[in-house]
């Protein structure tokens, strides 16, 4: 477990630069048809990375602490710890707290899956992206609070909320889950017959 545990989080940490080194092939790529093929591929692995973000994210809050093995008592210890660290941002009372807590780690294990499986990308994708973005608003609203507490999201090594955070979490997860987003509404569109090659202004997202 701690084997699939470290490669994720360094999936999640990394899968980022895959994507955007995707994003750059794929502009360089004139034919319509060869695009969308090679975009075809990217949605995979983006939709891996991205997934791997919210498994990572699980996997830190419900793994067992030092010197215990995985059980379910082990992981509820965890999460209660996590508890506190969500009752630490101020927003909620501790009841709403310690209930979100228990909830968000298996929520974030099931849209992992759902991203990494590639069935309904561009709901899984969306869904992801605005859970990223609610995340980085309760890193903001904790920095102008004053707030001095780690960011508590599972991934890496502990960080407190304030910029660094947000551009670590912008870039590094928010950035791949919006082109999978966006990847994904923009095939939809795209015919996969012979009229995609018509021209390539066929391409244009606004077309």
């Amino acid at each position: 477990m701690n084997t699939l545990g470290s490669l994720l989080a360094w999936l999640a940490e990394h899968g980022y630069e895959f994507v955007l080194a995707g994003l750059v092939v794929t502009l360089c790529v004139r034919d319509p048809r060869k695009r969308r093929a090679v975009v075809r591929i990217l949605l995979i692995l983006g939709g891996i990375v991205v997934g791997a973000i919210f498994l990572a994210a699980a996997y830190g809050k419900m793994k067992p602490l030092p010197g215990f093995a995985w059980s379910w008592a082990s992981i509820r210890t965890s999460i209660s710890f996590f508890a506190i660290q969500v009752e630490s941002y101020q927003v909620l009372s501790p009841g709403a707290a310690n209930t979100v807590a228990h909830f968000l780690p298996f929520i974030e294990l099931f849209l992992g899956l759902w991203l990494v499986s590639g069935i309904g990308r561009r709901f899984a994708s969306l869904l992801a992206s605005s859970a990223i973005c609610g995340f980085m608003i309760a890193i903001t609203s904790a920095y102008f609070r004053g707030l001095k507490i780690d960011c508590g999201c599972g991934i890496g090594p502990p960080e407190e909320v304030g910029p660094a955070a947000l551009m670590r979490d912008g870039f590094r997860f928010l950035l791949p889950a919006l082109l999978v987003t966006i990847g994904a509404f923009w095939i939809r569109r795209q015919p996969s017959g012979t009229t995609a090659a018509a021209s390539p202004d066929s391409l244009s997202p606004a077309s």
